[in-house]
């Protein structure tokens, strides 16, 4: 996942779509994890805009590997919490 913890001002500040191409901001969070190779708590990170959400949940629930799809917004201040 791109860090927004970087300066504002950074290139690295823009949270932007993981999809192949895409350089829209994301709006998504995508949750997910290989049961081969992670242990069940572990969550990987994919990004989506708008566009691209459905896409790229579909991909991850085809293969089992889709665990939460929640806003940037929501991560982001469950992330704070912790």
């Amino acid at each position: 996942m791109n860090s927004p913890n970087s300066s504002p001002n950074s290139p690295e500040s823009a949270v932007i779509c993981s999809a192949k191409g895409c350089r829209a901001d994301a709006v998504w969070v995508l949750a997910w994890n290989n049961p081969k190779l992670h242990t069940p708590e572990r969550r990987k990170t994919w990004l989506a805009c708008d566009e691209h959400r459905e896409h790229l949940s579909n991909f991850l629930s085809l293969r089992g590997f889709l665990k939460d799809v929640v806003t940037l917004a929501e991560w982001e201040a469950s992330a704070a919490g912790r």
